[in-house]
């Protein structure tokens, strides 16, 4: 089916529904640094390029011809529990419209959207039940479910809600309920405020966050285990290790240094951050698809700023094949 990537980041919806069989006629996304990851990543040569959907016309929609599909994960900061929660009241609340917007004008079969879990609940649920009534009148039957990425492949404590939109009434198929096995829980080492706990490797990982502070608050930070001297004199990465009694260094991506948080050792463990790449792979992205994205030219900030803000792959692809 031929489908239209609203509010498209670095292209997670995308990915996802191509790899189910789908076909992307054009793109919509405001931020130059995520479409350069976007284009860095996609064939997008001859598809439709939209970047501020406010100022996209109705003849500009039309001109699309015929879409099956409309993906979007619109804005969420307005309706998190992390933000100020000021929903439609909020300017970034309000782009839910643009979406049922261009759903009135091109009639979609489906329309695949996501957002904080937060949604449901904001304002006591009048939030959530404006977007269905908005919808239902646009002649969808709606369904949707909280699915959390640690179930889903991908050791990451994320619960995104997902909302599926059946054009005409209730269809025979439907999307959800998605049952899987719950994943690992997180484990916590060391307490403390947000961006200072740090938590074992070996389980989940916390929700990876666009906008937050220093320290762990936007990876969560990790307890590394120091290697034993017999070890020290090997080789990793083209590099040697260090000398005994001096500070190990931290794990390494792409022949550079990870983030070295703090060079305290606890109980013979380093404790750093993620790496961008380390992030990537916890929103169920190729390695390949943070190389090209490295090569390009985007920051590591950006790189950071753009796994948080990305929808899991692997979350998506379950949904795209069952549509």
């Amino acid at each position: 089916m031929r489908f239209i990537d609203l509010f498209a980041g670095i292209g997670g919806f995308r990915l996802a529904l191509e790899r189910a069989g789908h076909k992307c006629i054009g793109f919509c996304e405001i931020d130059k640094f995520a479409r350069q990851t976007y284009k860095a990543n996609f064939d997008t040569e001859g598809e439709v390029e939209w970047h501020d959907i406010t100022i996209v016309t109705d003849e500009d929609v039309r001109q699309l011809g015929s879409v099956d599909i409309i993906t979007g994960g619109f804005p969420c900061q307005a309706f998190s529990i992390a933000g100020k929660r000021g929903g439609f009241e909020d300017t970034r609340g309000t782009l839910f419209f643009e979406i049922a917007r261009i759903a009135r004008i091109l009639k979609p079969k489906y329309l695949l959207l996501e957002n904080v879990k937060g949604l449901l609940n904001h304002s006591g649920g009048t939030t959530f039940a404006t977007i269905l009534n908005t919808l239902g009148e646009l002649g969808y039957w709606v369904e949707w479910q909280i699915l959390n990425s640690k179930d889903f492949g991908v050791p990451q404590n994320r619960e995104r809600v997902f909302i599926v939109g059946h054009l005409g009434g209730e269809p025979r198929r439907k999307v959800f309920p998605i049952t899987r096995t719950s994943g690992q829980a997180l484990k916590q080492l060391i307490g403390g405020q947000q961006g200072y706990r740090v938590y074992d490797p070996s389980g989940t990982s916390v929700t990876l966050a666009s906008q937050a502070g220093g320290m762990g608050a936007k990876t969560g930070l990790y307890a590394v285990p120091v290697l034993t001297p017999d070890r020290l004199n090997k080789r990793q990465d083209g590099r040697r290790f260090k000398e005994p009694g001096e500070p190990m260094f931290t794990l390494t991506s792409q022949d550079r240094h990870g983030v070295m948080v703090s060079r305290k050792l606890y109980n013979d463990i380093r404790i750093r951050r993620l790496t961008p790449l380390e992030c990537f792979r916890l929103q169920g992205f190729p390695d390949e698809f943070f190389h090209r994205a490295k090569a390009a030219g985007v920051s590591d900030s950006q790189l950071y700023k753009q796994a948080g803000n990305a929808v899991t792959v692997n979350v998506v692809y379950e949904i795209a094949k069952r549509l």
